[in-house]
């Protein structure tokens, strides 16, 4: 099935890409270090997200972290796809070695002509905060849906309560959503150029 490319047809602005960081085994499988409580239900935000990006037609990039380290190691089962967020033929895939999603030159290359960005993925105080930032300064529209992400714990900090903080330092670069709060806006943003309205 052939996906509409909206950005023909409406305003640029209304057409996010969908930008999902690193649903890597690495984040679902304990006792692996990454492994983060939290990550399933920042999964199922993930999921709603996908779904609704999918249904409305928005491009998808899917980003991972590939290395020869003991972590996101492209030889172990643990770099490998969570299950069911394999991309799918239409989807765009990066990987890089660095925490930024744009430390991937061809993400980078990308996303310069995009016109929005929205993630969602692991983890918040790294790959998402410092993408957040990156986007910032390349001058590019971000928005984190942070109910759709988690961070890990550091030090005498909980992993909620450092992702609290990201979520606030995440708001000075960039917008901070819930993903129900997106699937409303990214909705209302098409009826409003008459695109849903057929």
């Amino acid at each position: 099935m052939a996906v509409i490319p909206l950005r023909s047809y409406v305003d640029s602005s209304a057409v996010p890409t969908l930008v999902l960081v690193d649903l890597q085994q690495e984040y679902v499988t304990p006792p692996r270090g990454l492994a983060m409580p939290q990550a399933e239900q920042a999964l199922d935000k993930c999921r709603d997200a996908l779904v609704h990006a999918r249904a409305m037609g928005f491009p998808v990039a899917f980003v991972r972290w590939m290395g020869r380290a003991p972590f996101f190691n492209a030889a172990a089962p643990f770099s490998r796809w969570i299950e069911g967020f394999e991309p799918t033929g239409g989807d765009m895939v990066f990987e890089r070695d660095r925490p930024s999603c744009f430390a991937s030159k061809p993400f980078a290359e990308v996303m310069g002509s995009s016109s929005s960005i929205v993630m969602a993925g692991f983890a918040g105080e790294a790959a998402c905060l410092s993408t957040m930032v990156d986007a910032f300064h390349r001058g590019k529209q971000i928005t984190y849906l942070t109910d759709a992400s988690a961070s890990h714990s550091l030090e005498e900090l909980d992993g909620t309560e450092v992702h609290n903080v990201i979520g606030k330092l995440a708001g000075i670069y960039g917008e901070i959503q819930t993903t129900a709060e997106w699937v409303v806006s990214t909705s209302q943003a098409l009826l409003n150029t008459g695109w849903l309205n057929g």
